[in-house]
């Protein structure tokens, strides 16, 4: 039988994570290893009611709340099914099938996928070979023919940071080729400087955030899109009309009611990322801190080998990587103290036998 299969998402190839990672110690996806706190959980979950699971999604009292929590207004923010639908959003919506979406190399692998399912070209700028990245090779990649540019950060993986001047010049060359900026700051509880005030009182500029990491609900999905009313309004038009889902609200609701629990959650991930760092640092081991609730390490055999073993020796998964950069670097989520040991028993173990 022949069909019709638009071109673009045939040809896109894939790789999607792998399943079964209940019952593991997940270090490999950026998540909180540990997640929130059981007693929270077990209260918001009292109020799921029959009821409430038979009533679509009503986002707007969460995004009341979280406007007022970063100060902004309701109007300059929007709900989504986690940052990957964001993505699809902000590129449906300001790309341009044929033009071009400017992004640095390695970088979150969904930019250059939407833009194969879209058809847009995605325009690379790779990181120097010491894992910096020069913010000229950026502005030369601009052209009359950039619809969106991309900035990270931190940047996931590599975790560089920009200064408000790099930003500064990027969003000025993009505004003369009539392009939109994205920075994503799905990190940016893990590092001190954000870009919102840039989103809140600019034309071009729109921030991305997330509740997948330092907020734990990366099983209910929900993101976060800042921007001017205007972007926003536009957005709103290619959004699906029940996007994040009831539950996800939910708990999004409870957390920014807890400004402690926010605090210690920041705490405890910042107290367990300077443990692990001192304690490889201690072993001899090259590590790299990269601004989010990640590191980089550097075993002393091969990465791929030494992730391999420790998921099926120890029950442990951290994230390799493939390309020619990263290939001798491990990628491993932190948490607290005592989760970083659980790592760190386990990784020299494996890593230090001959």
């Amino acid at each position: 039988m022949k069909y019709y299969v638009d071109e673009h998402i045939k040809n896109t190839v894939r790789v999607f994570p792998e399943q079964g990672r209940y019952g593991y110690h997940r270090y490999d996806m950026n998540e909180n290893p540990e997640g929130l706190p059981k007693k929270f959980v077990d209260s918001v979950l009292q109020e799921i009611t029959p009821e409430f699971l038979a009533i679509y999604p009503e986002p707007d009292r969460f995004l009341h709340k979280y406007a007022d929590f970063i100060g902004a207004a309701y109007e300059n923010v929007l709900t989504t099914n986690g940052s990957d639908m964001a993505i699809r959003y902000l590129l449906e919506t300001f790309g341009e099938e044929g033009k071009e979406v400017v992004t640095v190399s390695p970088s979150f692998e969904m930019y250059w996928v939407n833009c194969s399912i879209l058809g847009l070209k995605h325009v690379p700028v790779s990181y120097e070979p010491d894992l910096t990245i020069r913010i000229e090779k950026i502005l030369e990649a601009i052209s009359e023919n950039t619809r969106v540019v991309v900035l990270l950060n931190p940047n996931n993986p590599v975790g560089n940071v920009y200064t408000e001047e790099e930003l500064e010049r990027v969003i000025e060359r993009a505004k003369e080729v009539g392009a939109v900026v994205i920075v994503d700051e799905a990190y940016h509880y893990f590092y001190d400087r954000t870009f919102l005030p840039y989103a809140l009182n600019g034309e071009n500029v729109i921030v991305l955030r997330t509740f997948s990491k330092l907020f734990s609900l990366a099983a209910c999905r929900l993101g976060v899109i800042i921007s001017n009313p205007e972007i926003i309004h536009y957005v709103k038009n290619a959004r699906l009309t029940f996007d994040a889902n009831s539950i996800a609200l939910l708990f999004a609701e409870r957390i920014l009611e807890r400004p402690d629990l926010i605090e210690d959650l920041i705490r405890t991930e910042k107290e367990g990322k300077a443990w692990i760092l001192k304690e490889l640092e201690k072993a001899g081991y090259e590590c790299r801190d990269c601004r989010g609730n990640f590191i980089f390490v550097k075993p002393r055999h091969a990465a791929k080998e030494t992730a391999d073993r420790l998921a099926k020796e120890k029950k442990v998964l951290v994230h390799p990587y493939g390309n020619e950069l990263l290939k001798d670097y491990l990628r491993v989520s932190v948490g607290s103290v005592n989760a970083m040991k659980l790592f760190l028993d386990a990784f020299l173990e494996i890593d230090g036998q001959a």
